[in-house]
Order: structure tokens, then sequence, then C-alpha cells
């Protein structure tokens, strides 16, 4: 497929290109929307014209589809009250171990090392027939457990419950399991499942955990939670290489304040360890967790996990966990669980965020209610080391998302850990087409900020960030910079285009260390100049903008609406689950630098969500 500007459209060749690329990705991503399962299933090779803007996507992807794992083999059937570990070590590559459906397995499980290939995987599922679970590429939800809803979650559809799963257990014992992957375990793909640990004050850590880094496995229209009150860190501990989780179903991982053993859950966690790790695919999950929703890194490593696709899932935290809201229900003595952020990475490489929905995140805690993060971080370890001088955070593409019910929105930063250690690099961030509403410092306890963008002094300077055509209402700041300019130089190549903001009270504010911070005069066109070199903040239809900051005190060719009601969208609603098309009165339509509306283009991010929820 080619492209080519129509010849009546006078522009550079810059321009010309960023056309190209926004048309060739708007086609991609229905393409994607369109044909979601058999898009994610194909593998590729590294391209030289693998960029979305300046990152470079995942190079590989996991195939995941139960055509791309054949079991032809014999078939162990396990009845309740039989051993499971016997059938593991009796099975052999190209073999079905059945557990018998609505039967529980209570033990910690360890699936070992066989000498598997692409075409002899060991399957691990339930007895129900096929018939009985959703089709393959949609999620399980726990109406597959007998289960019709779960407090302060969204509804699923469940017509009649009933029980067609196996569940494997961990009993009342503290540490990790019910499912243990050893050493070079490889070639196994598990399906029909709820796995999850008995109730008990004792904590559970990982759900899912790899003695070591183990290869080819998929985890497919699961049930993983923990329980309601008690901590249960982490349901998937990634280690290892082509891993994919689909169509699964992720609940009550939290770690509780004050009295609590841990501080961080997540759903899936991932980039610790010093093997090779990824290429991982996270698609079309419901992920439920109180700490990050998803997080790389946050350890020890030595590698950096690559080539990552986190598409069409649900990112959720019920408003239930947010102390004096209705319904309030947190750990048994009271206390809240820890929440963080949505989305983490620390150390990862070549990630694709895309078609998601993320949802509630507050503050209050150690976070302000920022929904993504990416903080590259050299983690500090005892006797002043620290354990991950290889940590990076690279080649992030973030797009056709839909954020919402937050206290902040990005956190983008290059920081030294809290003993100066210094991370590898964390550079070359796409962020486009994405919305996001009812972002609210006073009702999530945030910081009410769009975007804090900072380095510290000594870190990895922060080049090759595009933000574009994003629609987002942030109740307080538009940008929040930080940077000692003057140990370190300017930031390169900072691209700022063709978004729809509430600039809010303080447009772009200094994160504060005094004259030393380019941004400490809180001005935007001296900040951008002291700050960056080689930038383009151009296109963007600021809201709301003060008479303290007039115009001149912006760079050129931007737009300044007094209200919301000017920009004329389809249904402002408050910047709270709004229609953000655009009318065709709209003065911003056509008046991006690309010649496309200002703003996300929602019809794209509709298509790419579609069926998340």
């Amino acid at each position: 497929m080619f492209c080519s500007l129509p010849s009546s459209r006078k522009v550079d060749a810059a321009i010309a290109k960023r056309w190209c690329t926004a048309v060739l990705l708007a086609v991609g991503s229905l393409i994607l929307a369109g044909g979601f399962a058999a898009s994610a299933e194909q593998s590729s090779a590294p391209n030289s014209n693998n960029f979305d803007g300046p990152a470079e996507l995942p190079r590989q992807h996991v195939k995941s589809s139960l055509s791309d794992t054949p079991a032809g083999g014999k078939t162990w059937m396990v009845h309740a009250g039989e051993n499971f570990q016997q059938a593991l070590a009796s099975a052999s590559c190209g073999d079905v171990i059945q557990l018998e459906a609505g039967a529980t397995f209570n033990g910690n499980f360890t699936l070992p090392q066989k000498s598997c290939d692409d075409s002899h995987w060991i399957i691990i599922r339930t007895s129900a027939p096929d018939s009985s679970l959703p089709p393959e590429g949609t999620r399980l939800t726990p109406c597959y457990a007998g289960i019709s809803s779960l407090p302060g979650r969204p509804a699923f559809p469940c017509a009649t419950a009933q029980n067609v799963l196996a569940k494997i257990e961990l009993d009342g014992t503290a540490g990790s399991g019910p499912i243990n992957f050893a050493a070079g375990a490889n070639h196994y793909r598990l399906m029909g499942l709820e796995v999850t640990r008995g109730a008990s004050a004792n904590p559970v850590y990982n759900l899912v955990v790899f003695k070591a880094p183990a290869d080819h496995l998929i985890f497919d229209r699961l049930w993983l939670h923990g329980s309601a009150q008690d901590e249960t860190t982490r349901g998937i501990a990634l280690a290892g290489t082509n891993i994919a989780v689909v169509d699964s179903f992720f609940t009550d991982f939290h770690c509780i304040s004050k009295s609590g053993s841990c501080t961080d859950a997540q759903a899936i966690g991932g980039g610790g360890g010093n093997l090779p790790m990824g290429t991982y695919k996270i698609a079309n999950n419901f992920l439920e967790a109180s700490g990050e929703n998803i997080m790389f890194g946050g350890g020890a490593a030595t590698t950096t996990p690559a080539d990552i696709e986190i598409r069409h899932n649900h990112f959720f935290k019920p408003l239930t966990w947010m102390k004096g809201e209705a319904g309030y229900a947190g750990a048994a003595n009271g206390n809240p669980f820890m929440v963080k952020n949505l989305l983490e990475l620390k150390n990862a490489q070549r990630v694709l965020v895309e078609g998601n929905i993320l949802e509630y995140c507050w503050g209050g805690f150690s976070q302000s209610g920022f929904a993504i993060l990416l903080t590259p971080k050299n983690q500090a370890g005892g006797n002043g080391t620290n354990v991950c001088p290889a940590c990076q955070v690279t080649d992030v593409t973030i797009r056709y998302n839909l954020i919402r019910h937050v206290g902040a929105g990005f956190q983008i930063a290059n920081a030294l850990s809290d003993n100066g250690g210094v991370q590898t690099d964390g550079e070359r961030y796409s962020i486009h087409d994405v919305v996001i509403d009812d972002m609210d410092g006073k009702k999530y306890s945030g910081a009410g900020m769009f975007l804090q963008f900072s380095v510290t002094a000594g870190a990895p300077l922060l080049h090759n960030v595009t933000i574009d055509h994003v629609t987002a209402f942030p109740s307080s700041m538009m940008i929040n910079m930080g940077h000692m300019a003057a140990a370190r130089g300017p930031i390169n190549n900072f691209v700022f285009t063709n978004n729809i903001l509430s600039v809010g009270t303080y447009p772009v504010w200094s994160t504060g260390g005094g004259n030393g911070n380019c941004a400490f005069f809180d001005k935007p066109l001296t900040t951008f100049n002291a700050c960056f070199s080689g930038y383009t903040f151009a296109g963007n239809a600021l809201i709301g903008n003060a008479p303290a900051f007039p115009p001149n005190v912006w760079p050129p060719k931007n737009f300044f609406p007094s209200t919301a009601k000017d920009i004329h969208f389809v249904n402002y609603n408050g910047g709270n689950g709004g229609d953000y098309h655009l009318q065709p009165s709209s003065p911003y339509k056509h008046k991006g630098t690309d010649g496309k509306d200002v703003g996300a283009d929602v019809d794209a991010i509709n298509a790419a969500i579609a069926g998340v929820e």
C-alpha cells in the first residue's frame, strides 16, 4: 500500500510524511478493529518502516490461536480427588489433560519441562466441551464459573450462570501458586480454568509463577482471582519468552495499606530477571488490580522485555475500593487497598498499547492518580546498590485508547532512583488519538493534570516524544515541567500538536527546583524555548486560557477557545462521557497541522475499543 498527498496540497515533506503516516495508521486501526483476532496472530519480522512516529512498533507477535497450538495425542482425564500432579508428570508432548468441570484441585502444582515443539503442545483444560465455553477470541467471565455478577464491577453478559470451569486453588498457605512453571517448561496452553487461592490472612504473591523463565505459553479464557479482602499480589508474574494472555478475567489483586505486607499489586507483572524476556501479548482481558493493573519493571533485572502488545483490554479498579464511596469494601480491618496507576512501564521496549479502556484511578497513597506512567527506573537495592542499571523504557506507542475517571493523565519522567541509580534510557514515545475525560483532581484525590514531563539531573534526556490528536480535560494543569536544562542541555524533538485540552489554572507550570529548572518562569513560550530544542507546539485548541497567559506568551499557530462550548463538540457533557466528535460548524474542523480535525480521531478510537466493555 502506498500513500501520496493530493497535488492541490502545498505542504513540506515532513508534513507530507506525517499525513501519510496518519492515513496508514487510521486504515490499520480499522483493519485491526474489524479483524482483531486474525491480525493479532500474524508474526512479523523486523521492518525498517515499522514505526509510529518516533517509536518503533513490536517486531514480533505471539501466535496464540488454537490452530497454532496443536495437541493430537492422548487425553488424560483427571476427576475430582485424583492426582493432577501425576497427570502432569505422565503427559507427553501433544497430549491433553482434562480436569473435571466443576471440580476443585487443591494444592501447588508444577508444570514440568518437556522437550515439546510447535507441533506438539500440552493443553491443560476443563473437561467441559468447547461449546460450553465462550468462542475462541471472546473473553471469559465469571459467568462460566456460575457467578452472574461481581459487586462494584461492570455487568457482564450472563444469560445462565453455570460452572463449567475446573478450579485450581492454592490452599491456605502463604507463598506463590497454585501454578508453577519449572525451569525450561515450554509449549503449554491453559484454558477454561479458574485459578485462585483459598481465603486466609496469609498473603499470596503470585497465582502463576515461573521458577525460571519458560517459553511458548498461552493463557486462554481463564478466571484468575484473589480473595475479596486478603492480599494477593499478582495474577501472572511473567518471566520468559513467547507468552500470551488472552480472553481472560482478573479480579481481586490488592495490597492493604498501612497494615499489609505488600504495596504494589498487579493483574500482570513482568520485566524482572536476567534471561531473555518477550515476545508478550496481552489481549482482550479484564484486568483489575489495586496497584498497577499491568506493570513491567520495578525490580532487579539485567535485560529488558521487548515486543509487547497490550491491546483491547479493559483496565479497571472498582470504585468500591475508594474509602468514602458507597459500598466501600476494603480489607477486613477496614484499611483501603493501595491504589497507584493503571499502566506503568519501568523496564520495557517496543510496546504497543492500543484499543484499551482504562478507567478509575485515584491518589491518596504514594501516587497522584496518574493513569499511565512511562518512568524507567534503576531501582535502589540494599547497601547503596542498584538492581537494574539496564532498565529502560523505549519505543512506546499509545494510540486509540479511552481513559476516564482518573486523577491525572500521563507521567513521563526519567528520574534517578532514591540513591542516585541511573537507568539506561527513556525515549521515543508516540501518544496519539487518545481521549481522557472525567479527569478530576478533587474527585479522585489526584494532581488534576494532563501531563507531568520531567528529567532529573543526571538521568538520560527524554528525547523524541510526540503527543498528537489527544482530547483531554484536566481540571487544574495542562503540563507540569521539570528539567535542569543547564546541567544536561535541552530535550530534543518534543512534538505537541493538534490536541484539544483544557489548560486549567496553571497551564504550563514548573515542578519546582528554583531557577535551575527550565520551567521556572511558568510561562509557556519561555518554558518551551528553555527546555526544548527542535520542538513543535502547534495546532492545539487550548480551552479556557486565562488573561494572565495571552496568546503572545504561547508558541504561534495555536487556538484559544474561551470555553468548551466554543469547540462545538457534538456533546461536551461537562467533559464526562461526552461525544467529542466536532460538529460541522466547529471552527476546528480540518484545522490541524495535518489537515485533520483538531483533537482525537473519535471514530478510530470507537472502532478500536469496540467490544472491550
